[in-house]
């Protein structure tokens, strides 16, 4: 492990650098569900008191790297195995796992399809489409963002009354559709826009991107294009026929 290099003399703060030693070294040399040193084995180690290196730790659990148990120490994060199938439930999947998830939408509006969201859901390029961006946590942690793409036309129920939770059960429910994914195409790529924020964590991490199809189990007709972007450091995606 890296040694006490704390400077002590600059503007950075001694608890930022500490979390940033403390970060590169889980990435380097600890595995998902590790325990990591007490905190008093800590703050004798880079000569700090138990506050600072609580604070350090405090940054680290706020970017979703670390978990607290209490009475039992502090952790780094486990992965999640999220598999992806052809129907594949994001609650579903998550709650068999014995996981708490949650959905909330950031974002619910029509705008004109691009070509890319044209063409896979096999519709004119800058016909309207419904555009929900939803954040997913796990646990209480961030763990990914979807942007959904569906034509307007037949789907304005959405528009009025989708406002959260699981959207292929709101489908189901509402439209009776069941969905089916035909496509999944992953690339690991750097967050843009806002995903890094939403996702709490650092800009210059790669989060993993998937690009699905999700048609219509009947009528095979395309119904949703999703552009997900999971945190690569808590995701294992697991691909299923």
């Amino acid at each position: 492990m890296s040694g006490n290099l704390i400077n002590r003399i600059g503007d950075r703060a001694v608890y930022v650098q500490i979390s940033e030693i403390l970060e590169e070294e889980i990435r380097s040399l600890f595995n998902p569900g590790d325990a990591l040193p007490a905190e008093n084995d800590l703050a004798n180690r880079f000569s700090v008191n138990r506050h600072t290196v609580r604070r350090a730790i405090d940054e680290l659990v706020s970017q979703g790297i670390l978990e607290r148990k209490h009475g039992k120490g502090t952790f780094v994060l486990a992965q999640i195995n999220y598999c992806i199938g052809s129907g594949t439930r994001f609650t579903e999947n998550l709650n068999s796992l014995g996981r708490n998830s949650c959905s909330c939408v950031l974002r619910k509006l029509v705008i004109p399809a691009v070509s890319g969201v044209a063409k896979r859901l096999k519709i004119t390029a800058g016909s309207p489409v419904i555009w929900i961006e939803t954040l997913r946590t796990v646990d209480d942690q961030p763990f990914c963002i979807i942007s959904h793409f569906l034509p307007k036309e037949g789907y304005e129920k959405i528009l009025q009354a989708y406002d959260g939770g699981s959207l292929h059960q709101f489908l189901g429910s509402r439209l009776g559709i069941k969905l089916c994914r035909t496509e999944s195409l992953i690339t690991s790529v750097l967050p843009q826009g806002e995903d890094a924020s939403y996702l709490k964590m650092p800009a210059h991490q790669p989060v993993l991107r998937t690009k699905s199809v999700n048609m219509n189990s009947k009528t095979n007709q395309p119904v949703e294009y999703a552009l997900t972007r999971f945190r690569a450091d808590r995701t294992e995606l697991k691909i299923e026929p």
